[in-house]
């Protein structure tokens, strides 16, 4: 089959589309998907810009969250059937780790990964993907594949706030307000969000957050007049060093917990003060919210559902394939939340 996809072929440099890759065969555990939509984050921003260190799998596909429907299997796949509509993300789940694969394009081979979505058709294996949960558009449970398991996941899985506890989110992309928005199924006292734009720190109070701040240097002193003691645990989602740190400073003495889900570019690393860590505040990093996508996605739709969490909010622009480089110029400069590519 012949098929359009976005190629990174330079690091650094816009993705160029093709429309004349041919699909490999399936191999074991592998299944195809037509793509319906896809979704764009930092973390792709981040490799398509080359800040995730050396790429020794150029030139390759890209895309890690998405919905479609199957079009074919191989024979040893049984999780899902042809005309299912499924879930497509990173976060490894049920079924046959299959890998990556090849796809060609005359004489010359493109690398892919075990899950992509920038592609017209994407071979995918089968513990990447979920059978779409009910009560969820096709539309908005593209975040199911990144955004909402990663952050959600997070405050679901690890984070688990007390009622009536103070809890926080700093960078309010789509990770940060995914995060937000599972954090109203705790009841907690205070829902505090952080960033630089005052259009999310808008979209945030109207998802949940009790209290707004801009992360300059007046909203932050307002915040210590507020919470002179600080915050009993946030959610870093804002995707730098400097981030991290800032946030781990907003967390009270004595329990304060920071979990952080950036993944700042390569090489580049954080600074604490040890004294901080002595006093009671403690700080760890996520791998996609500790997720089980086939247990945990069902969950976080019913909880959408149960409280009529907006979370269509967090998709601002639309996209084609073809404006996929535009689409990535804008998250870069923060002027949207989350990407979405239609098919």
């Amino acid at each position: 089959m012949k098929i359009s996809a976005a190629v990174l072929e330079q690091s650094n440099q816009p993705l160029v589309i093709h429309h004349d890759i041919e699909t490999p065969q399936l191999n074991s555990g592998q299944l195809l998907v037509k793509l319906k939509y896809a979704g764009v984050c930092h973390s792709q921003l981040m490799e398509v810009r080359g800040k995730r260190g050396e790429d020794k799998f150029l030139p390759h596909f890209l895309g890690h969250e998405g919905v479609g429907d199957v079009v074919e299997i191989a024979e040893d796949v049984a999780k899902v059937k042809v005309g299912d509509s499924v879930v497509l993300g990173w976060i490894k789940g049920q079924g046959l780790d299959a890998g990556g694969c090849q796809y060609k394009q005359g004489d010359r081979l493109i690398n892919s990964g075990a899950v992509t979505t920038f592609s017209t058709y994407a071979i995918v294996s089968e513990s990447r993907v979920v059978k779409l949960p009910a009560g969820i558009t096709k539309k908005t449970a593209v975040l199911l594949g990144c955004a909402l398991p990663t952050g959600a996941g997070i405050v679901l899985n690890q984070l688990q706030p007390e009622p009536n506890s103070t809890v926080g989110v700093y960078g309010l992309g789509g990770i940060g307000l995914s995060a937000l928005l599972a954090m109203n199924h705790f009841n907690p006292q205070a829902i505090v969000a952080f960033d630089i734009e005052d259009n999310k720190l808008a979209l945030a109070k109207e998802l949940g957050a009790t209290h707004c701040y801009s992360v300059d240097e007046i909203g932050i002193a307002q915040f210590k007049r507020d919470f002179p003691l600080g915050l009993d645990s946030i959610v870093e989602a804002a995707g730098k060093t400097s981030t991290i740190e800032a946030a781990f400073s907003l967390i009270k003495r004595g329990g304060g917990r920071c979990i952080f889900a950036s993944h700042p570019p390569a090489g580049e690393l954080i600074q604490l003060d040890p004294f901080e860590l002595i006093c009671g505040k403690s700080i760890m990093g996520s791998w996609g919210g500790a997720t089980q996508p086939d247990l945990d996605l069902p969950i976080i739709v019913d909880i959408i559902n149960k409280y009529r969490l907006p979370v269509e909010k967090l998709l601002s622009n639309e996209y084609s394939l073809e404006e996929i480089n535009q689409a990535l110029d804008d998250l870069e400069q923060r002027e949207i939340t989350r990407a979405l590519i239609t098919f």
